[in-house]
Formats: C-alpha cells, sequence, structure tokens
C-alpha cells in the first residue's frame, strides 16, 4: 500500500488509499473508521462479478454484515429514478442497523451511490472502491455526488465528501482497452491544467498504461489523486473559483454527451474531444500556442481518444451547453490552456469562437 492521500474539508478529513492486491484488506480499515457494521454495496453486475468475491472477503475480514444490490451497467442507471428506487430499497432494510453505504464501480456508480448516501436520512455514511481507471483518478475524489436529468448530467446533486477512498490497482486488470483510454482522458485534464512533468510522464508512458503496466498505473494514480486532493482542499464546494480548473474540456464534453443522449461517448472520451476544442478555443483566443495545442492534441490521440465529433450536430451541443451550469446568467463560462501546466477561467467568450472550434473537429 502506498502511503495514503488525506483530504481535508469542512467537517472532518478522509484518506485515499491506493494500492495493488489490497481489496481483501478493506474490512479492517472500514472497521476502524467505526462508520457502521452493515454495509449496503451498489454496484454493477459485471463488477460484482468480476470482484465481487475479493470485496466480500474483505468485508468479511472485518466483521461486517453487507448485501450487494447490482444496477444495470451504463450512464442511463445514473437517474433519479433509481435513486429513489435503490433509497426504497435501503429503507426497507435498515431497521435497526448502523447501515453505511459501498460505491462499488466506476463513476456512474460513484454519483449514484454517493448520492443516495447524501439524500437518505440526509446522509449517512458512504465509501469509494472505484473499480476504474477514470475513477481512481478523478470521479471517486472530491465528493460531487449526483445524477443526470434529460437536459443534462449531474443537475440533481450535492457535495458530499465519502469517509475513505480505497482503490485498488489490481481491479484494472480485467478493464477493456476503451476504459483505460477512458480515464487516459481525465489524467492528461491533469498534466494540462497543473502539472506540466505529469503531461510530459503521460507523453512518454502511455503505451505503457494502454498496456496495464502495474507499476506505471500506481504512479500515476498517485499522481493525480494527489492533485485532485489538493484542488478539493483549496475550494471544496467550487466558491473559489479554483475548483473550476477541473471542468478543462467538460463544457464541450458535457454537451457532447448529453447531445448524444449519453450514447455513443463514454465520459472521458467525450472530455477528449471538449479538450481538443478547448485547447482550440485557446489558440484562437492567443492564451495558447499551436504548439502546445498540438501537443496536446498529440496526446489524446497517442491514448486512443477520439479525434472527430460525430453523432451529433454542432447546432445540437450548442444547445446542450446552454444548460451548462458553470455558466452565469447568459455568459459563458470555459477553462482555457494557456500552457502546458496552466490553465485560466475566461466568461463570454465569443460564440463564433466556440463554433469555430467544434467545426474543427467535425
Amino acid at each position: 500500500m502506498l502511503p495514503p492521500i488525506t483530504v481535508s474539508h469542512k467537517e472532518g478529513t478522509y484518506n485515499i488509499s491506493i494500492g495493488q492486491r489490497v481489496l481483501e484488506n478493506i474490512g479492517p480499515v472500514l472497521k476502524a473508521l467505526k462508520i457502521g457494521k452493515n454495509a449496503v454495496v451498489i454496484t454493477n453486475p459485471v463488477i460484482e462479478e468480476h470482484h465481487g468475491k475479493a470485496l466480500a472477503k474483505g468485508l468479511r475480514r472485518g466483521r461486517l454484515s453487507f448485501s450487494f444490490i447490482s444496477v444495470p451497467a451504463g450512464e442511463r442507471s445514473k437517474s433519479a429514478r433509481m435513486a429513489v428506487k435503490l433509497i426504497e430499497g435501503i429503507a426497507a432494510d435498515d431497521a435497526g442497523k448502523e447501515t453505511f453505504v459501498i460505491a462499488f464501480g466506476g463513476g456512474v456508480i460513484g454519483d449514484l451511490a454517493g448520492y443516495v448516501a447524501a439524500a437518505y436520512k440526509r446522509g449517512i455514511p458512504y465509501v469509494q472502491v472505484p473499480t476504474t481507471f477514470l475513477a481512481q483518478i478523478d470521479s471517486a475524489i472530491g465528493g460531487k455526488v449526483g445524477v443526470d436529468l434529460p437536459v443534462g448530467k449531474n443537475l440533481l446533486g450535492a457535495f458530499y465528501q465519502p469517509c475513505l477512498v480505497f482503490s485498488d490497482v489490481e481491479v484494472l486488470s480485467t478493464l477493456s482497452k476503451r476504459q483505460i483510454r477512458n480515464g487516459l482522458a481525465e489524467a492528461v485534464k491533469y498534466g494540462v491544467i497543473c502539472d506540466r512533468t505529469l503531461f510530459v510522464y503521460l507523453e512518454k508512458n502511455a503505451g505503457r498504461l494502454l498496456a496495464l503496466d502495474s507499476k506505471t498505473l500506481q504512479e500515476v494514480v498517485q499522481a493525480c489523486s494527489r492533485i485532485k486532493a489538493r484542488v478539493v482542499m483549496s475550494d471544496e464546494k467550487e466558491t473559489k473559483g479554483i475548483r473550476t480548473i477541473l471542468n478543462f474540456g467538460h463544457t464541450a464534453g458535457h454537451a457532447i454527451e448529453a447531445a448524444n443522449r449519453f450514447k455513443n461517448y463514454h465520459h472521458g472520451e467525450a472530455v477528449a474531444l471538449g479538450m481538443r476544442v478547448a485547447a482550440e478555443i485557446s489558440r484562437r483566443m492567443r492564451l495558447l500556442s499551436s504548439a502546445d495545442a498540438q501537443r496536446i492534441n498529440q496526446l489524446l490521440s497517442a491514448c486512443g481518444l477520439p479525434e472527430k465529433i460525430r453523432h451529433v450536430t454542432t447546432r445540437q451541443i450548442l444547445k446542450h451547453m446552454q444548460h451548462d451550469k458553470k455558466f452565469k446568467g447568459k455568459k459563458n463560462r470555459f477553462v482555457l490552456a494557456t500552457g502546458l501546466g496552466s490553465v485560466k477561467v475566461v466568461e463570454g467568450v465569443n460564440w463564433k469562437t466556440v463554433r469555430a472550434a467544434l467545426e474543427t473537429y467535425r
């Protein structure tokens, strides 16, 4: 196990624990936290099949009772209807129990289970056990939880911090190459927004990451987790404008996802396209050199991420952008790159520039 990363927030602290083949050790860790005796594990059938036995063994080692609830894999499970269904199921079996939730899966499960924990009884403890590369380096950390509405992603949600993030890179061995690429998009994002050294490391090691080299995976999960923890601690609820930088590529990316009705693209793939668009806007506004914009594009391509926006029109993407919760009134708001390792938040970007950037990747 690597040295834990501690995240401090308004109501306390929690650790991000990272290691290889450590899932079976989770029970004693949870028991020491004293957050409850009965774990409701929210997952999907694929994760339960591959890794459910290891988690169950770990929970038994901590002498914890537990039950698994599986929801269908995919973004469509991240809905208000599913959240209510899960809450009703937990409530029906919760008499006299000290219940806490374990989010055992990728970003969809983490957001959904975290929202369920935040809403039930106005908040019960929950733990993130991320099983995808993207979740381990990004979505499991920071306490943003929520579900989607038909008009956009994460419009029903909360800031609700976990009691622990427990990342075992061994579980990544069962992921498809597409899922690894999905996570690599967020790793590239971290390099662009605040860590040039990480960006260069990814340029040199994209092949090893795609080959699931465990040491390289641990290095990147650790580096990205430290960055996410640092940003979250400086701006827990995105009130100071600091945490906003984590949305680099997400404005166009979320709109591309929503315009596709959450089909065709995984989250990281859409964000990769969004980063290409953001880099192009940055270049057109002379914030970013053409050479650095090209390096961003080249790294995304080396990671096997999409190079063209397909299936939807520019008009549809622009329409969904109007619902971006980061916009202020009628003013749009973009995180734009000013170099490799630095970004700035810009309001009121000319829509012609946005449209032209989108058209570049049609």
